[in-house]
């Protein structure tokens, strides 16, 4: 059986720079947390704790030490009540994710309506919103654009995982409404190029293994592609998942893997296949 990785299977720049920032914090002699889990992998959740880095939903109970802001960045509340308890903040968030939380301030401060496409219980998208100083809906497509109260002023940004022809339908339908429509293309390269790689891929063999947190809204997104084009895809967090009838009649497979699944997942994954030849 051949195996095929994706080129960029695994970590994007923002999770790396996350994760590398969070095992330095580690290292220091003083209690440190992670606001959220710092990524969506277990896995490395787990490492963490190992090296005495808990994870806290909140900063109610923190009185000192350090907090590590998770790179889906945190509310804006959240940010200001770390640095009114004089924590000290590593600030991991991914760049791509601060610019869109930035691009919302601005445009809510020109007085527009903001608008940000992605999926509205995500930790991510939460965040950005909460940097709105006026109003802001958030629209997981198209559709959802044409239930909105009517508006003057528009501005749109993207939840970074989204795909782009999902934020270009949204905005197809925005410059229906008519007005001023300002758009803010805040979707990461990483994750198109995961996408198009995916989809490349799953075009190719007989079966599909995407690795990744269930958490992991990228990585889902990777396995929905690829289920689309190839029905004998599956989505596993670690190798012991996986099952040796999935390969009956299997020649090549694909794999790839999540912006947050970390090497050694993939390693074991790969090790575990090679056992099916």
């Amino acid at each position: 059986m051949r195996i095929i990785l994706a080129k960029r299977a695994g970590f994007c720049f923002g999770v790396k720079r996350a994760t590398q920032m969070a095992f330095e914090a580690a290292g220091k002699d003083q209690e440190t947390f992670t606001l959220g889990p710092i990524i969506h992998s277990p896995q490395v959740v787990h490492k963490l704790e190992e090296m005495g880095v808990g994870v806290v939903k909140d900063l109610s109970g923190v009185r000192n030490g350090t907090v590590i802001i998770r790179s889906h960045g945190v509310l804006a509340s959240e940010m200001e009540e770390a640095h009114q308890k004089k924590l000290e903040v590593v600030d991991a968030t991914c760049p791509f994710v601060k610019k869109a939380q930035e691009h919302v301030k601005y445009l809510s401060e020109a007085g527009y309506d903001v608008l940000v496409v992605g999926d509205a219980d995500h930790p991510e998208v939460q965040g950005i919103v909460s940097y709105a100083q006026g109003k802001v809906y958030v629209v997981a497509s198209g559709e959802q654009v044409i239930k909105l109260p009517k508006m003057g002023k528009m501005g749109v940004v993207a939840q970074t995982t989204q795909s782009f022809d999902n934020l270009k339908s949204v905005v197809t339908e925005c410059l229906r409404r008519g007005g001023e429509v300002r758009v803010f293309n805040t979707i990461c390269d990483a994750t198109a190029v995961r996408q198009q790689e995916a989809t490349e891929l799953a075009h190719q063999v007989d079966c599909m293994i995407v690795i990744g947190g269930y958490n992991s809204a990228n990585t889902r997104r990777l396995a929905e592609i690829c289920a689309e084009l190839q029905p004998r895809t599956h989505h596993i967090e670690t190798a012991a998942e996986i099952d040796s009838s999935w390969f009956v009649g299997v020649e090549t497979v694909g794999v790839t893997a999540g912006a947050s699944t970390p090497k050694w997942i993939i390693d074991e994954v790969i090790e575990r296949l090679e056992r099916e030849q």
